[in-house]
Formats: C-alpha cells, sequence, structure tokens
C-alpha cells in the first residue's frame, strides 16, 4: 500500500463486490479523464488486515467511500466524494453544493440509509 501513496496522488477504497461502485468508477475515470490518471483504485474486498493497519474499520470501509491523499490523510462519506469531485470540472459545483451545511447532513443521511439498504439487500451486512 505504502507505494502506491508515493506514485498516485490520491488512493481510493471501493467496494469491488458492488456492481454499482464499479460503475461509478468506470464513469468517474470516463469523466475525468487525465485528471484521474493519478488515482489508484483499491478494491477492499477481502483486504481487512490491510484496512485495518491503515485505521479503516473493515465495516466502515463497506460503508463508506473512503479516499487517502499523497500526504496519507484519509477523507470518508461525504468529504471523500467532495475531493474526488472537486478534480473534475463537470462535478466541481456538486461538490460545492453537496458540501453547504443545510444541504450536506440531509445527504449524508440519505447515502448511509441507501448503503446499508443495498448491503442488507445483497446480505453482505
Amino acid at each position: 500500500m505504502d507505494d502506491h501513496k508515493v506514485r498516485h496522488r490520491l488512493v481510493v477504497f471501493y467496494d469491488g463486490a458492488c456492481e454499482g461502485c464499479i460503475k461509478d468508477r468506470a464513469r468517474y475515470e470516463r469523466w475525468a479523464g487525465e485528471q484521474g490518471k493519478d488515482i489508484y483504485w483499491f478494491d477492499i474486498t477481502d483486504k481487512e488486515e490491510v484496512l485495518l493497519s491503515m485505521g479503516i474499520s473493515p465495516q466502515q470501509a463497506l460503508r463508506e467511500l473512503h479516499v487517502q491523499t499523497a500526504e496519507g490523510d484519509i477523507y470518508s462519506e461525504l468529504d471523500a466524494y467532495i475531493l474526488l469531485m472537486k478534480r473534475v470540472p463537470r462535478l466541481k459545483p456538486l461538490a460545492l453544493f453537496i458540501g453547504l451545511p443545510v444541504i450536506r447532513p440531509a445527504l449524508s443521511w440519505l447515502y448511509r440509509t441507501w448503503v446499508r439498504s443495498r448491503l442488507e439487500r445483497d446480505g453482505r451486512l
């Protein structure tokens, strides 16, 4: 994992067992173009020990997107999405919008509810 930190500006911890997550990754890569070339996509499936060694609970990793910067800082949930969106010109306005104090708490609740529902439906929670 350490060598990815050096070569990549961001490491995105994503659920490779989630069809929607895989589609979201592909869409982001398409939209990001060159801005997305310095991202390493780390599939968290069966990587509990790696996650724990980084201070990320495997259950939290399933429930929330996590992103690690080249400096080693880890962002989760909406902070992770905002960090990724700000790198893509067409998503930058959306990143600013979801970060608004009125929008953020409601969107965070919706996000957590949707993910919990998906994981329960898939029998993974």
